[in-house]
């Protein structure tokens, strides 16, 4: 009867060892094909815009399918509204692509990637205008895109308390303000004025460069604190960069 009992015992033992490595095996198949919910705001072409299809394309969009596959990850993109971008690294999104500069500020509320792209700001104007340089917008209207570093650098320039900076809420809104001669001048990102200026010739813009503006570091951001997604983004993007996929994507969105 003992040893019925032990036999009994034994096959227990063995049952619950098999059901554990069992259970194990199931979580490590699904962290390999994991899915990372990504935050960007398409209306920022040509980093990330959505496309007649409906899908959401550019860019940052191929770069973080690029690190994806790297990685061998899963990413799926989520249009998130600027305003609301960052925090929605608080649970809703894992990662955040959207054109973001890397600043002391915002290293308080995420975590960066090395840095993917470099950037300054440009202010388009019409091309009969005077406006040749930064100072020269004292006076004038000027339509940006809320809370990006564009708003940053003309508050400081201009003043808390200047009454003619409009904002938007998307920067499609900054240039049609000025299409619409309503402003002056819009401000944003290099890349993203001259793509606009490239692709709206009827729009009679040209492009005013200010050394004044700093030079600025686009990041991947996550969630602060997961150290581990941070580095696998990190590693994606070394490979992407060494094996010439990166330079493929940049000459597809920013060829002459």
């Amino acid at each position: 009867m003992k040893k019925i009992l032990k036999l009994v015992t034994l096959s227990i033992l063995i049952l619950g060892l098999v059901f554990a490595v069992g259970c194990g095996g199931e979580k490590a198949a699904t962290d390999e094909g994991a899915v990372y919910k990504v935050g960007t705001d398409a209306a920022y072409a040509p980093f990330e815009s959505v496309a007649p299809s409906g899908e959401i394309e550019g860019f940052d969009i191929d770069i973080m399918k690029a690190v994806a596959a790297a990685e061998g990850f899963e990413v799926e993109f989520i249009n998130t509204a600027w305003e609301g971008i960052f925090s929605s690294l608080n649970g809703k999104n894992d990662i955040v692509i959207s054109a973001v500069t890397i600043t002391d500020d915002r290293k308080k509320e995420m975590d960066f990637s090395e840095p993917y792209f470099e950037s300054t700001n440009y202010i388009a104007v019409p091309q009969d205008s005077a406006i040749a340089a930064m100072e020269d917008l004292k006076g004038k209207v000027v339509s940006v895109q809320e809370g990006t570093t564009g708003d940053e650098a003309l508050t400081e320039f201009l003043g808390k308390d200047y009454k003619d900076i409009k904002r938007f809420k998307g920067t499609p809104e900054a240039f049609l303000e000025l299409r619409n001669k309503k402003a002056d001048a819009a401000v944003a990102d290099s890349g993203v004025v001259g793509n606009y200026v490239k692709n709206n010739p009827d729009a009679n813009l040209k492009i005013v460069k200010d050394e004044n503006f700093p030079k600025e570091f686009y990041g991947i951001a996550v969630t602060k604190g997961n150290a581990e997604l941070l580095a696998k983004v990190n590693s994606g993007l070394q490979k992407i960069k060494d094996n010439g996929e990166y330079d493929k994507v940049y000459s597809k969105w920013f060829s002459e």
